[in-house]
């Protein structure tokens, strides 16, 4: 399947607790202009209503029938049976909610619905960071090559999603890769999404700065005042930051060593990467100790930052060389440098999540035929 080449459309779904935006996807673009309406997430019949209506004027605007509907949607849910728990953000989704059967027999096609942390990953793992990096060391001529990606979202949550071998990962339960219930580095008592998170980086810049009442500066203007380009207190700014790739930074170490991948950054908060991912590389590049006090190396890889020109360089590079066979005069490659790379959204978080969605919907359909 090639997304790209592909004529198959797919209605889509942006669902915010405010608005939600209707789309479809050919060929891995959105082919009309987004369709916005409220959520109304304090009443059911008028949400889902809502629901159906988004979807039905998108198709009317559609040259040809859609073949799926695939979209994400929050959490908790049973995604498989598109059964969706009751959401803190949506408050009228209490008890379960069967919005995708309820959809299915609406519209008459399948429906797909998934995590969003997990189709931003599939979305950049199709068409974004992995293939990206991929092209990068084919051109080098490096016998190098990266199969699974993880991904987390840095926004008003801590999301996070996992693929192996083109192939999503969603677990028994479709809550694989929930990264934002890791422990807390700073905080141990707390769960890893309080420090990695919007409002984790307004909360730690009021402290730092010593501001006790009011509105907290929004993310983008405490990283302009980090970045000098703002008046404000730049200490606190940057200590906001750090504290967050010091946390993020812990829970990737946990989560990657298990799973051994590139991994890509998406959501609100990546734009003020330059402030932050250079500590998310120095903690996961870090020590970890025995019980006697000896340190080793935090992971069997070594951990290079993608977005930083020299980092890039000595990522492709490697250490790669000819090895002569014992008892022959033939050669092996051998590259004995074994790293990942952590880099930024290649797509956007939403594109990326749209493509994601498309690719679930045209794989899970053709894997059934």
């Amino acid at each position: 399947m090639d997304p790209y080449q592909d004529k198959r459309i797919v209605m889509t779904l942006d669902a915010g607790g405010t608005n939600f935006v209707f789309s479809a996807i050919q060929s891995n673009n959105e082919i009309i202009s987004p369709i916005i309406l409220p959520s109304h997430a304090d009443n059911l019949e008028t949400c889902l209503s809502t629901i159906v209506k988004g979807f039905s004027e998108v198709k009317k605007k559609l040259s040809s029938n859609p073949i799926a509907i695939s979209f994400a949607f929050p959490g908790p849910a049973d995604y498989p049976a598109g059964i969706i728990g009751d959401l803190p953000n949506l408050p009228a989704f209490r008890g379960g909610v069967a919005l995708g059967p309820m959809l299915e027999k609406h519209f008459d096609i399948p429906v797909y619905i998934n995590n969003d942390g997990d189709l931003f990953v599939y979305g950049e793992a199709i068409a974004g960071l992995l293939p990206y990096v991929n092209e990068l060391l084919s051109e080098r001529g490096s016998s190098k090559k990266y199969r699974n990606l993880f991904g987390v979202t840095l926004g008003t949550g801590f999301g996070a999603g996992i693929v192996r071998n083109n192939e999503l990962f969603t677990g028994d339960n479709a809550v694989a890769a929930e990264i934002w219930l890791m422990r807390n580095k700073k905080y141990p008592q707390a769960y890893a999404e309080e420090g990695a998170s919007i409002r984790a980086v307004q909360k730690s810049y009021m402290k730092e700065a010593g501001i006790k009442s009011g509105y907290p500066p929004s993310p983008k203007e405490i990283f302009e005042i980090a970045s000098g380009n703002e008046e404000g207190n730049s200490k606190a700014a940057q200590s906001a930051f750090i504290e967050l790739g010091e946390i993020v930074g812990d829970a990737l170490a946990n989560a990657i060593t298990l799973i051994d991948g590139l991994i890509v950054i998406g959501g609100g908060l990546a734009g003020a990467h330059s402030v932050f991912l250079p500590k998310i590389i120095d903690e996961m590049n870090g020590k970890i100790m025995s019980y006697e006090g000896k340190k080793i190396n935090r992971l069997v890889f070594d951990v290079f930052n993608l977005e930083d020109n020299r980092q890039m360089e000595l990522f492709l590079r490697g250490e790669e060389r000819e090895i002569l066979i014992p008892g022959s005069n033939e050669t092996v490659i051998y590259d004995p440098l074994k790293r990942i790379g952590i880099g930024i959204s290649k797509l956007g978080t939403s594109k990326a999540t749209a493509i994601g969605a498309y690719a679930f919907a045209l794989n899970s359909i053709d894997n059934i035929n």
